[in-house]
């Protein structure tokens, strides 16, 4: 800071004590003992005789005072402002829209803060030598004001020291009069030349990466003609704050970033929302905020941002609510970022990484120019646990993982995924339906988002399909393996939080799930769907009416989801057709035949059980028409048993694990059906 602004600043607070002289020279005039040692602990009876006799000369000896050293002061603060120097205090009472009052009123409150002789100077004039702050009375008496005017109440009730947070009062509970006037700290500091942001402002400030994204020209061209509020829309591949943020650098501002998550988390929340502009106003910064949504409930927290002349930016993927604030905004719809983009960005972010093929593995990724930025970061130190220390596709993916929120796993089960297409069992034509959805899903955002494939209609980039099967055919695991193969987690759908008794709950619940998962780059499944997404039937009573209500909405629900969601079903002739054609696949899981059986049980039983060589597994396939759960499960009770005996899995185990897999099927044992095996069903345990 040029030392001729802080010289301003000092010379106007000369003049402050000038003031004070005058005042203590004509109170001293009229004082009954002003060598009382004891002076301002009591009153005597002299001097409340004279605060009977009326008002205090020192209004009039302000005015009679000789104004050449404040006219010397403004008269070099001209001199240096022509020289191209920048006054603190005089930028700081043009953007605030301060009088000259106004600015006096601020420096009586500040002066104790610069010199602590004023400390003392306050104490004698509040007759308190325990008051080290300039009460109202006094701060409006040394800046010629009288008290019992209407305009004296307005400078520190509503006027632009207090709506802006330049001056608080304190001590409420007294009367006006002799509440303490007091200057915070952030803004003493900016008039003495420092430049960091309020350190109240920590918790709710937000940090950008610097990454070349977009087109910010027409929006700096707009805050460049004036403009100061804006809102930009942003959709789920695009960012506001990146475009925000380069549009006040080219514009000549300074930017701050305000997480309002964060800051509707505070309890202190319009405090921090004022602090933010006015640090704003002080910094010559624009304010860049968002997501609106975490502040639409509460409206005052947004008008409070508003720091004019300087820019607000706000950003959100919600539609505008004009009653946010008093002066309509400029709307400015974001641009989603093109799949080449996003390839740049992540080349971008690893450049320092070396080349590599994970690029492509970040395709089915839909990621804001921010998240891709942050997700490599993440890569690189997750690289760090692997001995090469080269980031590596796995990592890539983990990092791009780390950017999913939360709040989908308190409305869902969380799943990682561990199995691959190595471990599916399933008929050549299944298994291509199958790596059709993770086609599908890799690159939705080249064909429906830069090709435009599905334009018009408020439809979504989302992959739906429809697993439908017997129970144990594999629907779940394939839905994994889908997920595996594309680098996403997977979230089950539990429908016992779902469906809900009560009228329209329901729809709530999901509405719930849907908006959390749009959010969070995840295979989302809902198991036994056709508890949900039932068929809907002719009305005949108000429980089919509000059934029907349900689905239908289910039906536009899915229209505009942009992820990838999975129903599964045992029962497809549940599911209403309406859904069919919402479906991007359908996929029809058999019952396995004997050639899969056979491979399912040696796939169930794997390389690590020791097993005996007596065990017949084709036997164990031709005999008994289990699906893939089932010989999965009386493959685990084989091992538990071989555990408990001599840890090997032998013939008598997997009769004894088939033998309770009927039970729980409800299935009678046969000896047809065990053949030469039965004998080993009756040895005892």
């Amino acid at each position: 800071m040029d030392s001729r602004s802080l010289a301003h600043v000092l010379g106007r607070l000369g003049v402050i004590e000038d003031r004070i002289r005058a005042v203590v020279a004509a109170r001293r005039t009229h004082d009954p003992a002003p060598d009382d040692p004891f002076r301002g602990l009591y009153l005597s009876d002299d001097a409340v005789d004279l605060l009977l006799a009326g008002p205090r000369a020192g209004a009039d000896a302000i005015a009679a005072l000789d104004d050449s050293r404040l006219e010397a002061c403004e008269t070099a603060a001209d001199d240096a402002e022509e020289a191209g120097c920048r006054l603190r205090l005089r930028d700081l009472a043009a953007v605030f829209g301060l009088d000259p009052v106004d600015v006096d009123l601020l420096l009586v409150g500040l002066a104790g803060d610069v010199d602590p002789r004023f400390e003392q100077f306050f104490g004698y004039l509040n007759d308190d030598v325990t008051r080290r702050r300039p009460s109202v009375s006094i701060a409006l008496e040394l800046a010629g004001i009288r008290l019992a005017s209407a305009s004296a109440h307005a400078h520190l009730l509503h006027g632009p020291l207090i709506r802006t947070g330049l001056v608080e009062l304190e001590d409420p509970e007294r009367p006006f009069p002799t509440r303490a006037l007091r200057v915070p700290d952030r803004v003493v500091a900016h008039l003495l030349g420092d430049n960091e942001y309020d350190v109240a402002l920590g918790p709710v400030l937000a940090d950008l990466p610097d990454i070349p994204w977009g087109d910010p020209r027409p929006l700096a061209a707009a805050l460049a003609g004036g403009v100061s509020l804006a809102y930009l829309r942003e959709p789920a591949t695009g960012s506001g704050r990146v475009l925000a943020v380069e549009a006040l650098r080219l514009s000549g501002h300074k930017q701050l970033l305000i997480d309002l998550n964060r800051l509707a988390a505070q309890p202190d929340a319009p405090r921090l929302a004022m602090i933010a502009a006015r640090e704003a106003r002080l910094s010559g910064a624009g304010i860049v905020a968002g997501p609106i949504s975490a502040v639409k409930e509460r409206p005052g927290l947004v008008q409070a941002l508003v720091a004019d002349p300087l820019p607000l930016l706000l950003v959100g993927d919600v539609t505008w609510e004009p009653t946010w604030t008093k002066e309509p905004p400029l709307l400015y719809d974001v641009p989603a970022s093109t799949t080449d983009e996003r390839r740049q960005l992540w080349q971008f972010a690893l450049s320092s990484a070396g080349s590599g093929d994970w690029i492509e593995a970040t395709a089915q990724f839909r990621l804001r120019p921010e998240d891709v930025a942050r997700a490599a970061a993440s890569a690189k130190v997750q690289s760090s646990l692997d001995p090469s220390g080269r980031v590596g596709t796995a990592h890539v993916l983990r990092g791009a993982r780390a950017e999913n929120g939360a709040a989908l796993e308190q409305l869902a089960r969380r799943v990682e995924p561990a199995v691959g297409w190595d471990d599916l069992v399933l008929p050549p034509a299944v298994l291509t339906a199958l790596q059709e959805v993770a086609l599908r899903a890799r690159h939705r955002e080249q064909v429906l988002g830069d090709w435009r494939m599905r334009p018009g209609g408020g439809r979504g980039h989302g992959v739906a399909a429809l697993f439908a099967g017997d129970s144990g055919t594999g629907k779940t695991m394939s839905a994994e393996v889908i997920a595996h193969d594309l680098g996403l987690e997977m979230y089950v759908v539990d429908l016992a939080t779902v469906v809900d008794k009560y009228v329209g709950e329901t729809e709530k619940n999901l509405e719930r799930i849907f908006v959390a998962a749009a959010n969070v780059n995840a295979v989302l499944l809902f198991d036994e769907a056709d508890a949900v997404f039932g068929r809907r039937s002719e009305v005949r009573d108000a429980h089919d009416r509000y059934a029907n209500i349900e689905s239908a909405y289910l039906l536009q629900r899915m229209e505009t989801f942009d992820g990838l969601v999975i129903l599964s079903t045992n029962l497809r002739a549940n599911i209403d057709e309406a859904f069919t054609r919402r479906l991007d696949v359908m996929v029809d899981f058999p019952v396995p035949d004997r050639v899969h059986r056979l491979a399912l049980w040696d796939r169930c039983l794997g390389i690590t059980v020791p097993r005996s060589p007596e065990v017949d597994l084709p036997f164990c396939a031709d005999s008994f028409e289990f699906a893939g759960g089932s010989i999965r499960s009386a493959a685990v009770t084989a091992a538990y048993l071989a555990a408990a005996d001599a840890g090997v899995i032998g013939m008598r185990h997997l009769m004894l694990a088939i033998q309770r897999e009927y039970r729980k099927l409800g299935r009678l044992c046969l000896q047809s059906e065990f053949g030469r095996y039965w004998p080993l069903l009756q040895e005892p345990a």
